[in-house]
């Protein structure tokens, strides 16, 4: 459960929000410029707010009163991005073990052979990444933040770069991570289909607020 309560200010941007995500999946949706990947780096530890207090499973992450701020690589969320930002250097097996070799044996959660088996990346294991297709490189994305075995998984557009059969084919395989491993996610899109397929609940970024719509 993530539970906001803070203010973050940049320029002429500025965001307030009071809420509380407990969703198993929760979309978030908002106009270009809205603030939505502004809020998963103020989630992620990336971005600080101006004041405020940011929980997660009733551990502290930021709170500007009492100047506590635990910084992202401390936090176990993961994160997939719009172009999977893998690592152009490593094959897909090191890059899905990045993460998986950082934190402790005993923090983790899945196997490489497990989450390898989910997402059908067996094939691809000796590639690079310029030698994958833009499903693939998702899919990779995805399993090397699964093996971080973090809290939460933070999903910022990770379809919108593939044509609408591709995400038809990649979506799935979300839904199949999560009931899997029990990972909740908070998943941006501009995609309405997207959070119809996916999401158990969706929030609006509107006018610097984060609302739930009746």
């Amino acid at each position: 459960m993530l539970e906001l309560q803070f203010s973050y200010r940049r320029d002429n941007f500025s965001l307030a929000v009071n809420q509380t995500l407990d969703a198993p999946i929760t979309g978030i949706m908002g106009a270009s410029g809205s603030g939505k990947s502004t809020l998963l780096a103020l989630f992620a530890g990336l971005l600080t707010p101006r004041d405020g207090v940011i929980t997660l499973n009733n551990n502290v992450l930021c709170d500007t009163r009492t100047k506590q701020f635990i910084p992202p690589h401390q936090r176990h969320i993961g994160l997939v991005f719009q172009d999977g930002q893998l690592l152009p250097h490593l094959s897909v097996r090191h890059n899905l073990l990045y993460g998986y070799n950082n934190i402790a044996p005993a923090q983790r959660r899945f196997s490489l052979d497990t989450i390898v088996e989910l997402l059908e990346i067996a094939p691809l294991l000796a590639r690079r990444p310029v030698e994958l297709s833009g499903g693939e490189k998702q899919r990779v994305a995805l399993g090397r933040a699964v093996l971080y075995s973090p809290q939460l998984l933070l999903l910022d557009e990770p379809l919108s770069a593939l044509d609408e059969r591709l995400k038809q084919q990649i979506l799935p395989f979300f839904l199949r991570i999560y009931r899997e491993c029990n990972i909740p996610m908070i998943y941006v899109t501009h995609a309405l289909s997207e959070i119809h397929q996916l999401t158990d609940e969706c929030l609006w970024v509107e006018n610097g607020e984060l609302i739930r719509r009746v």
